[in-house]
Order: C-alpha cells, then sequence, then structure tokens
C-alpha cells in the first residue's frame, strides 16, 4: 500500500496545478468570451472523461453497479445542496445575466442595484430635439457611479462564487484519489492524478479571469487560485486515505460519490456558464477535445 507521504506528494501536485490556469491571465487584462468558454468547455469534457474512466468503471470493476450508481447519487445530491448554500449567480463579464439557472430573485438576494426606473420629464419641458439625451449631467453622473459600483460588485461576487463551486467539487476528487491509494487500487488513483490535474488547468483558469477583473494582485489571484485546487484535495485525499483503515471496500462508494459531484458540476455550472455567450461551438468543441484527451491518457496509463 502507498504510504501517506506519497499520496500527499502526488495529490498536491494535482492540486498545484490549479495555480497553472492563472498564468494566462497575466497576459492580458481582458480574456474573451471565446476563450473562456473554450476553457470551461475543455474541463466539461476533462471531468466527465476522468468520471467515466478513472471512476466509475472502475468503481463497478470493483464494487459493483449498484454501489457506485448509490454513490453517484449521493455525490450529485451533495453537489447540489453545496451550491445551494452559495449565493449563486451566473455572470457574464460586464453584466449580470440570469443565466445557468440563476434567476431575477437570484441577482436581488446578491444585492446588486437594480436599474434605476426610468424618469420622465416634467409636463411643461421643452420637447428634447431627436437623438437629444434628456437626463442633465447629475444624473448622468449618478448613473455612471452606480453602474460603476454594480460592476465592481459584480466581478467580485464572480469570482466567489466561481472559486466555491471549483472548491467545491475539489473535494470529493481529493477523496477519491486517497480512498483509491489507501485500498491498494495505484494504477487508478494515478490515472486520477493525472486526469484531475489536466482538470484542474481550466478550472484554474475559470477562476483566475473573475479575480484578475477585480483588480486584485497578480500574486494574489495566483495565490487563491493555487489554493482553491491545492487545499481541499490535500486535506480530503488525507481524510480519505485514513478513513480506509476504520472501514474497507469504500472505494466503490467513494468513487461514485466523485463521479456524481464532478458530472453534477459539470452539468449544473459548466456547461450552462460556457452556453451563455454566443459561442457554444467553442465550447462544445473544447468539450469534445476534452474528452479525446482523457480517452487518450488513459489508454496511455494502462498499456
Amino acid at each position: 500500500m502507498t504510504d501517506i507521504a506519497t499520496v500527499l506528494v502526488i495529490t498536491g501536485a494535482a492540486g498545484l496545478a490549479t495555480g497553472l490556469g492563472a498564468v494566462p491571465v497575466f497576459a492580458r487584462a481582458r480574456v474573451s468570451h471565446r476563450t473562456y468558454d473554450a476553457g470551461l468547455g475543455l474541463a466539461a469534457g476533462i471531468m466527465v472523461g476522468a468520471s467515466v474512466f478513472g471512476l466509475i468503471l472502475p468503481g463497478m470493476e470493483d464494487g459493483g453497479l449498484a454501489t457506485v450508481m448509490v454513490g453517484i447519487a449521493l455525490g450529485g445530491l451533495a453537489l447540489l445542496v453545496g451550491n445551494r448554500m452559495i449565493p449563486h449567480v451566473q455572470a457574464a463579464y460586464l453584466d449580470w445575466v440570469a443565466e445557468g439557472g440563476a434567476t431575477n430573485a437570484d441577482v436581488v438576494e446578491m444585492g446588486l442595484e437594480s436599474a434605476p426606473a426610468d424618469t420622465a420629464a416634467p409636463a411643461d419641458a421643452p420637447a428634447p430635439a431627436e437623438g437629444f439625451n434628456p437626463d442633465d449631467r447629475a444624473d448622468r453622473d449618478e448613473q455612471a457611479d452606480r453602474d460603476d459600483r454594480a460592476d465592481r460588485d459584480g466581478r467580485l461576487r464572480r469570482a466567489v462564487l466561481v472559486g466555491g463551486a471549483i472548491t467545491l467539487h475539489n473535494g470529493p476528487e481529493g477523496l477519491a484519489m486517497g480512498v483509491a491509494f489507501a485500498s491498494g487500487f495505484e494504477e487508478v488513483a494515478l490515472l486520477l492524478a493525472v486526469v484531475i490535474g489536466l482538470q484542474n488547468v481550466p478550472d484554474g483558469f475559470a477562476f483566475a479571469v473573475p479575480m484578475g477583473e477585480t483588480g486584485m494582485s497578480r500574486g494574489r489571484v495566483l495565490l487563491y487560485t493555487t489554493l482553491s485546487g491545492f487545499v481541499p484535495q490535500v486535506v480530503a485525499a488525507t481524510f480519505g486515505f485514513y478513513l480506509v483503515s476504520l472501514a474497507s471496500g469504500l472505494f466503490p462508494i467513494a468513487a461514485g460519490f466523485a463521479a456524481g459531484a464532478m458530472l453534477a458540476v459539470v452539468f449544473r455550472e459548466m456547461i450552462p456558464s460556457s452556453h451563455g455567450h454566443g459561442h457554444a461551438d467553442a465550447a462544445t468543441t473544447a468539450f469534445l477535445l476534452g474528452f479525446v484527451l482523457i480517452v487518450v491518457v488513459d489508454e496511455a496509463l494502462i498499456v
């Protein structure tokens, strides 16, 4: 059986890969919607491939279909419950939009200022010339200040929401790696470490983009992005590794749990977010590339 030191090194390396996703953000102040959506699509494809080839199939071989299906149901439910605990709004880059399952009520809950009511001109005011803006300078300045505040709040909240979702699903992945190592499935655990490390790069990118737009320093963006993957995966892997010593045969249900959580975050968060800006084809193509990448990696490690 692999010792805990090896588990920490391997799972830690997979978690640290999240920080690599922040590197492209340093090259430019803004990242296009197309690039961002493609990054989400790539991560989603990798996560689906990892769920199938790294978790569901090995779990079924070890513990049977029913156990893995129970784990998938529990993992998906846990992810959805966790999401309900985080104020949930998907955001576009400059304007808040109700997408990815969010509603206008969600936007209000987040404390964003609603658009100001239209102000009617006084009855005795002369009719404005065609193309003339009836708002005076004070009204325009007030509106600009309101928009600036909403934009700043939106960027920060967007970073918190994306980071929360990423951190939330990194825990089950670390748990699956720790349980796999402790159960003697070293090849499965290594496959998981590779595919999760690959997936963490676009995950980090998805987190670093809104973080960078808040005006935060590059060092902090890199630090927080890295910690969002490193901490939950190492902690959960350690917990899973020692949990096996208390109860054997946990890998099938733990693998199903991790797969369920990963599949839930793909369909609840990543696909809706990557298809809300008019670049669905780019996101879908990246999804397929991510899935194919995992098939190739899985085949290479088996051989």
